[in-house]
């Protein structure tokens, strides 16, 4: 399975949005209607499976979908 795809179930797992409208270009907040207590799930997630630490910093670079899977891909 790709980064994508795996962004993509744990995104889903937190909003009720289908698989299918998840599109890189979507901004979390914004087109997939995320909460900012989605967005601190999702984060903890993505830093649990991946073994990773999302500072500040590296999220205000993070826009949408396809940003948050390129950051995960070149860590």
């Amino acid at each position: 399975m790709d980064m994508f795809e795996i962004i993509k179930e744990i995104i889903c797992e937190y909003v009720d949005v289908d698989p299918d409208e998840i599109q890189k270009e979507a901004s979390l907040r914004y087109d997939l209607g995320a909460s900012s207590f989605d967005l601190m799930n999702i984060g903890s997630a993505i830093e649990e499976k991946f073994k990773v630490k999302l500072t500040a910093a590296s999220l205000t670079k993070i826009k949408n979908v396809g940003d948050l899977v390129d950051f995960l891909e070149n860590k």
